[in-house]
């Protein structure tokens, strides 16, 4: 094998592994990334997990990209570990699609007119469509055809510079020496867990194996070890992706060594064991690429017909060998590094917990007006609690959004993206608010400050417009309800009113002398705090609003709904003056 051999394989290799890259991308962007949350939505049986586990990673082509979103979805509590493992077994059967794919390139179309449906002829085609969508087209999904077409026809010609490389060593002593190594099983399996572990591709090894054997030097004895090897070295991007996720992510990266160690160890002690006893003859049929595409997914299927009943014994092993730590990473934060790959799942990873922060926040509204009326250090305690997560959160989900916003989104992710980044400082503003009205609540008990009948009354009527407002943003945001959403402004005009009309009372109480200076100050603060509440409400819900038409300005938006009033807006107005009536 000359020089220019070597360089040609590794061309070719590269150009593979390119291509290979390049298709499984485009077919992630034309599914519109809706193949991961499939996965976790719809793998509540070991049946469903296995089939979608197979068939997504068909589609994505890889096993291990499959694995690490089980990973990231463990790890953030989506998902147990049992349930991880049914797609994981999946995945292992579907990668080997792949091998099926390649073999498209080693299709022989005979001559004359029928030479123009040969491979190379078909992969040219492919290749010019491939790069006049890519350059040309105008929609977001012609371009991600673009990409697999020419991610195909790369990998196909890969295949086709790594085949002719070898073609010469079927005739080297040193060669057919090499291969007859390989028909030892353990040194056999070996090679391939390395080479497997060296390319971080299951599917690219194999697609190796299969340009090796069109040297017709390769016997089915020297593939089917190295077809093991392969299965058990892809465990290693999946052990990668682990490193910092919390227990049950790093049990759910070992269940995919265990499945597939335990896998290939028994099918080979079976098959080894009855070739002692019975010397099979077909160990020396030599392999082309069909025949290995066909021996890798046979190999596969008998891994997971062999596991499948077991699932709960792969989950027992994976908890042996990662035991509970003590210290554990907050579960409330789920936001997955390893999500930003993909972004539908890294958007509904951040809608959950936006979602979660608003819950807390609305829930530090309520407590913080709670203590008005029934103080207790427990409950300031509490408010200062979710003040502090509601930073906490904030800062999490701010850092995740900025990442996840440099990411190729869609027209809708970008969106929501939009959406959460807007409002993400509204929700925490509310908390801080939450935490100044505690802060009062904690200055009137310390200094056995009493309140007038009229101010009392005046406040509750404040704090229960508030709530409401508090809770209908929520509620809307949670559910992405812009209807619901709409009811927030005419009812945030309302709480402005009451603020203007509880602050005019509050100065003739004063000039009347039924209300000290000191009280003034509580007083004021308060329903200072409670309007900017009501006013980080009103942003929030105008942000759903107007980002939903693709435009965003809050001020306007709402200086055109007060001049404006439509009749949906004047009902809920009237609607809401009456509820919240001074009397």
């Amino acid at each position: 094998m000359s020089i220019s051999d070597i360089i040609a394989l590794l061309s070719g290799i590269a150009l593979f592994l390119f291509g290979m890259s390049l298709m499984g991308d485009g077919l992630k962007k034309v599914s519109g990334n809706k193949l991961e949350p499939i996965l976790f939505r719809l793998s509540g049986t070991p049946a469903r997990g296995i089939a979608l586990g197979a068939g997504v990673t068909a589609v994505i082509q890889s096993s291990s990209a499959t694995s690490v979103m089980m990973v990231g979805f463990v790890n953030s509590g989506l998902m147990k570990v049992r349930q991880a493992i049914s797609v994981i077994l999946g995945a292992i059967l579907g990668t080997s699609i792949t091998g099926w794919v390649i073999c498209l390139g080693y299709l022989d179309s005979g001559s004359g007119l029928s030479s123009l449906l040969s491979t190379s002829t078909l992969t040219g085609i492919i290749a010019v469509i491939g790069i006049i969508l890519r350059m040309f087209g105008k929609k977001r999904v012609h371009k991600s055809v673009g990409d697999i077409m020419m991610g195909f026809a790369v990998l196909m010609f890969g295949m086709s510079t790594m085949s002719g490389s070898v073609k010469g060593l079927g005739d080297q002593p040193w060669f057919k020496g090499l291969l007859s190594t390989m028909t030892q099983p353990i040194f056999g399996i070996m090679v391939g867990l390395l080479f497997s572990a060296l390319l971080q591709s299951a599917s690219a090894a194999v697609g190796i194996v299969q340009a090796m054997s069109v040297t017709g030097a390769m016997t089915l004895g020297s593939a089917l070890p190295l077809l093991m090897g392969i299965t058990i070295g892809a465990a290693l991007p999946v052990l990668l992706s682990a490193l910092g996720a919390n227990t049950a992510g790093k049990r759910t990266a070992f269940s995919y060594l265990v499945a597939s160690f335990m896998g290939v160890m028994v099918c080979a002690s079976i098959f080894y064991i009855a070739d002692a006893m019975f010397r099979f003859s077909f160990l020396k049929m030599t392999m082309d690429p069909f025949s290995i595409a066909f021996t890798n997914t046979v190999l596969r299927l008998a891994i997971l017909a062999l596991l499948a009943p077991f699932i709960d014994v792969l989950e027992a092993v994976s908890v042996s060998l990662v035991p509970e730590r003590n210290a554990e990473a907050d579960p409330a934060l789920r936001l997955e590094e390893r999500f930003l790959s993909h972004p539908a799942l890294a958007i509904e990873q951040s809608r959950l917990t936006i979602c979660e922060m608003a819950g807390k926040t609305e829930e530090a509204m309520k407590a913080a007006a709670k203590l008005l009326s029934a103080y207790s250090e427990a409950g300031f305690e509490y408010v200062q609690k979710l003040e502090d997560e509601g930073d906490r959160y904030e800062d999490a989900l701010g850092t995740y959004l900025v990442k996840l916003t440099g990411r190729d989104l869609s027209e809708s992710q970008g969106k929501a993206a939009s959406v959460f980044l807007h409002t993400l400082s509204d929700f925490e503003r509310i908390s801080d608010h939450a935490r100044n009205i505690a802060r009062s609540a904690s200055e009137i008990h310390e200094k056995n400050m009493a309140f007038s009948e009229d101010a009392q009354h005046e406040l509750s009527v404040m704090a229960a417009a508030v709530l409401e407002t508090m809770r209908i943003t929520r509620k809307a945001f949670d559910s992405n309800d812009l209807e619901l959403a709409g009811q927030v402004q005419p009812l945030e005009e309302v709480v402005d009113d009451l603020s203007d009309e509880l602050k005019l009372r509050h100065v003739e109480r004063l000039q009347k002398g039924r209300c000290t200076i000191a009280n003034g100050f509580v007083f004021n603060d308060l329903i200072t705090n409670f309007e900017r509440v009501s006013d980080q409400c009103s942003n929030i819900a105008v942000a759903m609003i107007e980002l939903s038409s693709g435009a965003f300005d809050t001020h306007e938006y709402q200086d055109e709904m007060e001049k404006e009033h439509s009749a949906d807006y004047d009902h809920w107005l009237q609607t809401y003056r009456a509820k919240f009536a001074l009397n």
